[in-house]
């Protein structure tokens, strides 16, 4: 099939950000599994002279490509619900929205646009009944991934180079929580936007996680706790993964056995000097946690969920329209 993919090829649409995980993680996995894939930018503000010419090249596009199915990622509301109503009702195209960071975007975003796709997908259990009672039917539950072509088995204890490390932006607490580690003898190494390293390209990232003996992720986020791209990210590269809670993690993995957590500061250095201290554990539960992404946690398997939910939504409410016909 001819797979439209419509979000930033960079984070939130900044060349100086890196690479974005949309563009890394759903391009490859979608042309993995045998789809022709385009890519339509539209989180650069540079590539369009204003959001009309953006609409409209959008417009020209699924007309010109006529792709099967369009998979689109909205920062706001860069996409107009104007043009997504004319997708949706005069292009042969399936159409689907993966959402992000719906437990505040739902109320801004997603609740509004959501109508304007055949098929829209949450990662947020608890955000299923607010889709249901403003009348959005086709709902996916899903969650992140990790890409397929990164993912690596565990090295041994011995053969890491880095002790602890974060990968992320220093935003909120972030900078104060490796700060008050580094104060207590522990040695963090945090890479993104906004620490005095800066970013790392797309293709480090993965070798960093690999090379660490525990990788944090931190699941603060505006709305609440969340669970990330990373909690998949590590255990794929082959990482050991130490994260702050989120509810729902346990339905994804076996915390003590595949990953580990934390709730607060207090727990976060005893674990981390726990496993420091006891590296075939340390082992053992990384090499768990990557069998386990491996078996479960793909792009590959969650994209090819999110395409049959958007052709089967379209082909419901084509249903809906042949019977109201009728």
């Amino acid at each position: 099939m001819k797979i439209l993919c419509v979000f930033g090829k960079h984070q939130y649409g900044d060349v100086a950000r890196g690479i974005g995980t949309e563009y890394a993680a759903f391009v490859p996995a979608l042309r993995r599994l045998g789809h022709d894939v385009i890519h339509f930018d539209s989180w650069d503000r540079s590539l369009h002279r204003d959001f009309w010419a953006l609409n409209n090249a959008l417009l020209e596009t699924v007309f010109g490509e006529r792709p099967d199915v369009m998979i689109a990622v909205q920062l706001n509301y860069e996409i107009w619900l104007e043009t997504l109503t004319i997708i949706k009702e005069r292009s042969d195209t399936a159409t689907v929205c993966w959402t992000t960071d719906d437990s505040w975007k739902y109320r801004e975003v997603s609740r509004f646009v959501g109508k304007a796709y055949h098929a829209m997908t949450t990662t947020y259990p608890e955000i299923l009944p607010l889709y249901r009672r403003d009348g959005i039917s086709h709902v996916l539950l899903i969650q992140w991934g990790a890409n397929a072509d990164t993912l690596m088995p565990p090295l041994p204890s011995k053969a890491c180079v880095y002790p602890v490390t974060f990968i992320g932006a220093a935003h909120g607490n972030r900078s104060r929580r490796a700060a008050r580690l580094k104060a207590r003898g522990i040695p963090v190494a945090c890479f993104g936007h906004g620490w005095p390293s800066g970013s790392v390209a797309a293709s480090e990232i993965p070798e960093i996680m690999r090379n660490s003996l525990i990788s944090l992720n931190f699941s603060n986020a505006k709305g609440g706790y969340q669970i990330k791209a990373r909690t998949f990210e590590v255990p794929g590269a082959g990482g050991f993964l130490l994260t702050e809670y989120a509810p729902g993690l346990e339905r994804f993995y076996s915390i003590g056995k595949e990953i580990t957590v934390f709730h607060n500061m207090e727990e976060l250095e005893q674990q981390i000097r726990y496993y420091l201290a006891h590296p075939y554990e340390r082992d053992a539960i990384a090499k768990a946690g990557y069998e386990r992404t491996l078996r479960e946690h793909t792009y590959d398997i969650r994209l090819k969920q999110v395409i049959d939910c958007a052709i089967a939504a379209k082909a419901c409410l084509c249903g809906e329209r042949n019977r109201e016909w009728g």
